[in-house]
């Protein structure tokens, strides 16, 4: 054990002292497309010193950096230039309702007029269709309001079948199932919000971090204009760094501080056992920055009551790597939602029978039905319905900031989770899925809006999701009291107010919470599961992935 750690020690040590992030490989003479992050915003003579090795495709404004092609042997030469913070490769990504909203009682604050109206909520992702869930009241305008490609000679159509699904949960009317020939109304969370599409992702949900970090930047600067207060990505990547030098994560930090809640997914690697971890320390970026609110997901199994449901094999657990912060911060449904479908044509609708829906009857339809409704898994399905909660909360509540919204989110969250252990089997691959509920798998607990709506606390202190340290002499995890963020001492905003009992195994010792000692977490006595949550991310995939899960659970 002791070695384990020395030797932890001294790859954090070294991979301290470069200032390009460890997937870059500096070992050729190849264009490596980067972006380059500046400690202060770049100077002419910053950007003349850059000249020499390549073209700049792209200057952000919302974080201080720019993108180019780099020779990658020259990158561990050119971060020594003074005014350089951080370089890292462009990473590919792609993307990860009436049971759903009544299960976070989004039914009951309707009828007291909490719809969305008048807020805008920004939707990263692959587009949105123009249908007729997407109508005003009147049925006589979109509420589409704003509509922009980032997809090289691409349109703002939804080919990929994801966003319009995902704009579908946070803001539909349910005007294509309403009436009395139908048995089911598919509403959205905010179904008078308006929309603002901003497309990163291709028709086979594909993107990159540098079109993701633009769209922010567009969003921020479209906020006054459209009232955006809210921006949804269902989408995410590995982390290969710190969220401090993670320019996808700075992008979504200054969002939230120009007054943009920012509501991510975290990912769908719950089921990952490698290093018999079982699936802890896999929530992706940027949903691993303790400033935004990362949504898990759930299985509502069916009904409108919670305490049945549990959360989905497939959410990504916490701690984050490289950091170790408490995530996610919520949980919502997730499991086999439905949704608006884009069209026929949409890759997603043509990958599975299984998916599609017939709204009179609520059934899953065969191969190549026509539907309006489409039905998916996912985390990617869980973040929109908190999305769609905070542009409720914000329109009852136009003053909130967004640590405000947070805080209130997470402390009304139910705590409520009836089985501690649970098993979910997959029909498709046949296997079974241990997991339990704490504080890396439900975070603050189940989104609950008409709470949320009715609580009437403020905060002055940030709402950083806090931090986890493990120790080695009494082989437990840790939650550190920061007593400069708003859960750090306070009965009301206080560590169990948040995370319930259950969490907590321990009482306070030096100013930490014990939680768990070490085969409680992670499900195996050997040393495996530790040295990949605490350890690095070596050997972590790059692809960024959409949050939508194959199979939802059984």
């Amino acid at each position: 054990m002791k070695r384990l750690l020395i030797l932890t020690l001294l790859a954090s040590a070294a991979f301290a002292g470069n200032k390009y992030s460890p997937d870059l490989n500096t070992q050729n003479w190849n264009l490596v497309d980067c972006i380059i992050q500046f400690k202060t915003p770049a100077s002419n003579n910053d950007l003349r010193q850059l000249w020499n090795y390549g073209s700049i495709k792209k200057q952000f404004n919302v974080i201080n950096a720019i993108r180019m092609p780099l020779p990658a042997a020259l990158i561990p030469f050119l971060q020594n230039l003074p005014n350089i913070a951080y370089i890292s490769p462009v990473r590919k990504m792609k993307p990860t309702l009436d049971i759903t909203t009544q299960s976070v009682n989004a039914n009951l604050v309707w009828p007291l007029g909490w719809t969305g109206t008048g807020v805008g909520v920004a939707v990263i992702d692959s587009g949105i269709v123009s249908r007729a869930d997407f109508l005003n009241s009147a049925g006589t305008a979109s509420r589409v309001v704003y509509r922009q490609s980032f997809v090289s000679g691409q349109s703002t159509t939804d080919d990929f079948g994801h966003g319009t699904h995902v704009a579908g949960i946070i803001g539909s009317s349910g005007r294509s199932s309403t009436g009395v020939t139908f048995t089911r109304t598919f509403k959205g969370m905010a179904p008078n919000v308006n929309l603002i599409d901003l497309r990163v992702l291709d028709a086979n949900g594909a993107g990159d971090d540098s079109d993701v970090i633009d769209a922010i930047q567009t969003a921020i600067a479209l906020k006054n204009t459209y009232n955006i207060r809210v921006i949804n990505l269902s989408l995410g990547r590995p982390v290969f760094e710190s969220y401090a030098q993670d320019p996808l994560c700075q992008a979504v930090e200054a969002a939230w501080k120009a007054g943009i809640v920012v509501v991510v997914a975290a990912g769908n690697s719950g089921r990952d056992g490698s290093g018999h971890r079982s699936g802890y320390g896999t929530v992706s970026s940027p949903g691993n920055d303790p400033y935004v609110i990362t949504v898990g997901a759930t299985n509502a199994r069916g009904t409108a009551n919670i305490y049945d449901d549990q959360v989905a094999s497939y959410s990504s657990k916490g701690p984050t790597l490289l950091d170790h912060i408490v995530k996610p911060d919520i949980v919502a449904p997730g499991n086999s939602v439905v949704s608006v479908l884009a069209s026929t044509n949409c890759t997603l609708f043509n990958q599975s029978g299984r998916t599609h829906v017939n709204v009179n009857t609520y059934q899953l339809t065969g191969y190549g039905a026509s539907s309006d409704y489409l039905r998916l898994s996912g985390t990617s399905m869980a973040t929109p319905v908190v999305a769609g909660a905070v542009a409720l909360l914000l329109q009852k509540y136009p003053s909130l900031t967004p640590d405000q919204v947070k805080a209130r989110l997470m402390k009304t969250a139910s705590k409520a989770f009836a089985p501690m252990h649970t098993t979910a089997f997959d029909s498709i691959t046949s296997l079974l899925f241990n997991g339990q509920s704490d504080m890396f798998t439900v975070g603050s607990g189940y989104l609950n809006i008409q709470a949320a709506l009715n609580n009437t606390d403020l905060v002055t202190k940030p709402a950083l999701s806090p931090l986890v340290v493990y120790d080695p002499a009494t082989r437990t995890v840790q939650l550190v009291r920061d007593l400069s963020v708003v859960w750090g001492d306070s009965v009301v905003w206080g560590d169990s107010v948040i995370w319930g009992d259950v969490v907590f195994t321990g009482n306070l010792v030096m100013g930490r919470t014990t939680l768990w000692g070490s085969s409680v977490v992670w499900g195996d006595s050997d040393q495996d599961g530790f040295s990949v949550v605490w350890g690095d991310s070596t050997g972590l995939a790059m692809q960024i992935t959409a949050t939508s899960a194959d199979d939802g659970d059984q």
